[in-house]
């Protein structure tokens, strides 16, 4: 959530950077936050004055009391009790004031950093980097869909009989794969300085606001009604709700949190070739980064998180670029995106396989994450990107190594699954 005391003292600032993300009558949403705040203070001001005026009149009552003048005293608590109701009004219409307030902030996205590209849908992302070559494949070559029936690794159909579609079912060795990627990727993390936990997979309200998912996103999540939990799109949001309502200390910064987790996604909606197979799930195993870190820290974070992702991706030996996303291809509450896309080359496109975000102090002020400097405390940076997401990943890999004699697995994930080629 964007800082009141920000958009107050860079109004024309937040406007232009609204636009940037596209989001509509931004100059007039912030002219609504800051006639609402002014509002506010100005009912708290009478709210303040009147209630002054009800405890002089007290004191008076008192006074007149200790004097013997009933009469006058009598005279005067008609005044205090109108004075009482007055009171009580402004309180209401303070709060009142204070949740709309509120409700309007919480509908505002992050603003874009200076280095975001201008442009609304992903054609007008920038690619700032690629590694890798083309895999050339045989006469023979399938898609991935046609590969995991050929070699019966992954079951679609058993998945929807069991669940519904979007819920495959792994099988030997595609469920050894699957954990060798998990193993690879977490052994990455921690060998970087990440701190490995395992958190739970459904997290309440507080939690799917304090990283944004909620108030807006309800739709794209499974909920359990009577319990009132939503089962994770990611393992971000419960990894960064750890420290809700959290004051760190010098001695506590960096954080850097990994974790795996299965994540959930209802992607209602979502149809056609680029979702076949393995391309969009509602279910899926992902292993995440997380990090809190200082604001003049953060940035270089960033930096260290891409390289991190980058690694992986070479060492799986997979052909991949980075692009910068644009403004208005970026998610809701992120204020600088690099996504890492991968080449298919069976299917002949670029596949998406982790995003890596830095949210600055947007999801920090809704968890009232801080830290104290100075005897002060101020907002922390949030970051967090997939390292790796694994379908779309195993994807790519079932189709590059595919040969006329099976599938290669990559070098270092050999040891972790105990085969080398997948016939």
């Amino acid at each position: 959530m964007l800082q009141l005391n920000f958009i107050k003292e860079n109004k024309d600032l937040t406007i232009a950077g609204l636009e940037r993300k596209y989001f509509k009558n931004a100059a007039e949403t912030v002219e609504q936050v800051l006639s609402l705040d002014q509002n506010r203070k100005d009912t708290q001001l009478e709210l303040d004055n009147t209630l002054a005026q009800s405890n002089n009149l007290a004191k008076e009552i008192g006074g007149l009391m200790k004097e013997g003048k009933k009469e006058e005293a009598e005279a005067i608590k008609g005044k205090t009790a109108e004075l009482k109701a007055t009171s009580k009004n402004l309180e209401e219409k303070l709060k009142e004031l204070e949740v709309s307030l509120q409700e309007v902030l919480v509908t505002m996205p992050n603003l874009p950093h200076e280095s975001v590209p201008a442009g609304k849908t992903p054609e007008e992302n920038l690619n700032i980097f690629s590694q890798g070559e083309i895999p050339k494949l045989h006469a023979d070559a399938q898609p991935h869909w046609e590969l995991i029936k050929k070699y019966d690794i992954i079951d679609f159909e058993l998945g929807n009989k069991v669940s519904g579609a979007g819920f495959p079912f792994y099988k030997g060795k595609g469920a050894k794969i699957q954990r060798a990627l998990i193993n690879f990727f977490l052994n990455e993390a921690e060998a970087a300085g990440y701190f490995e936990v395992q958190p739970p997979i459904v997290i309440n309200a507080a939690s799917g606001f304090g990283t944004g998912q909620l108030p807006d996103k309800e739709g794209q999540m499974y909920h359990a009604t009577a319990d009132d939990l939503y089962l994770i799109p990611t393992a971000e949001v419960p990894i960064t709700n750890m420290y809700r309502d959290v004051i760190l200390s010098d001695n506590d910064l960096p954080v850097k949190n990994v974790a795996y987790t299965p994540c959930f996604r209802r992607e209602a909606g979502s149809w056609g070739a680029h979702v076949r197979g393995l391309n969009r799930l509602h279910q899926f195993d992902k292993v995440e980064i997380v990090q809190v870190r200082k604001p003049e820290e953060s940035y270089q974070a960033l930096e260290e998180m891409l390289e991190h992702v980058k690694g992986l991706l070479t060492k799986l030996e997979l052909p991949f670029r980075i692009l910068r996303l644009c403004g208005g291809d970026m998610s809701f509450t992120s204020a600088l995106t690099f996504d890492f896309e991968v080449y298919s080359a069976a299917q002949e496109r670029w596949l998406e396989v982790s995003s890596v975000s830095n949210f600055e102090t947007y999801q920090a002020n809704r968890l009232k994450l801080r830290y104290k400097v100075d005897g002060k405390t101020k907002l922390l940076h949030t970051l967090n990107g997939s390292a790796l997401a694994l379908p779309r990943i195993l994807a790519a890999i079932l189709e590059n190594n595919q040969t006329a004699e099976g599938i290669k697995v990559p070098k270092v994930l050999q040891a972790f699954c105990g085969f080398d080629v997948l016939n």
